[in-house]
């Protein structure tokens, strides 16, 4: 080859391949977000995922996908108590009831605490107890407290400083809810008293006999009056 020909020119090498970088592939992305959450006992918030991603992935948007993924399916992608968690769609919740042994329920007494609790957090024991206008058991504190519905959340500044009780993300999560503000309304929970009809029937009046009758039409073939 002589000098004056010129060697051919290499193929340009693309910036990602030349820095060593690329973006991660949103497949890979799902699969390990998808085996996060299937293996985690409470909600995956996507701080949380976004330290086991490479970095450059969004989690949110990998969280969004992995929803639209599971839509429709016998168990979706939902999200409780400020996460993400994989839970039976809620039209296939009763069929399974008949076969799925259902967890244990709380006693009365414990859920009307709890729902003070939550409507009325932080609140101590005696508030609790004014509002429930009966005393409360150690043993029914000590049930919300192994559940881990309820925790501390400091001391009144009260003579005895009593402790203050709230609610636990497990608490939205037991019952699906995002945040405290998704609760019911207060209003909406109290039983409405039995009204009337809205027609009753009209009573009959009774004839005034003080009224002048009036006048009876002549007969035919007589004259009118």
């Amino acid at each position: 080859m002589s000098e004056t020909e010129s060697t051919p020119s290499e193929s340009p090498v693309p910036d990602s391949a030349a820095t060593g970088s690329a973006e991660p592939d949103m497949e890979a992305l799902l699969r390990l977000a998808e085996a996060m959450v299937f293996a985690a006992t409470a909600p995956v918030t996507p701080r949380q995922l976004g330290q086991l991603l490479p970095d450059g992935a969004d989690s949110d948007a990998v969280l969004a996908t992995l929803q639209a993924r599971y839509a429709g399916r016998g168990v979706e992608l939902v999200e409780v108590g400020g996460g993400w968690q994989l839970r039976t769609a809620p039209d296939l919740a009763p069929k399974l009831r008949r076969v799925v042994q259902v967890p244990r329920r709380l006693p009365r007494v414990a859920m009307e605490t709890l729902a003070i609790i939550a409507y009325h957090q932080p609140v101590t024991r005696p508030e609790i107890e004014e509002l429930r206008g009966a005393a409360l058991g150690q043993g029914t504190l000590d049930q919300l407290l192994e559940a881990g519905l309820v925790a501390p959340r400091g001391r009144k500044e009260t003579p005895g400083r009593p402790t203050l009780w709230g609610t636990t993300p497990a608490f939205l999560s037991q019952f699906g809810l995002q945040q405290l503000r998704d609760l019911p309304r207060r209003e909406d929970l109290l039983v409405e008293p039995a009204t009337l009809p809205i027609d009753p029937p009209a009573a009959t009046p009774e004839p005034d006999e003080s009224a002048p009758e009036p006048p009876s039409e002549p007969l035919a073939g007589e004259p009118a009056p």
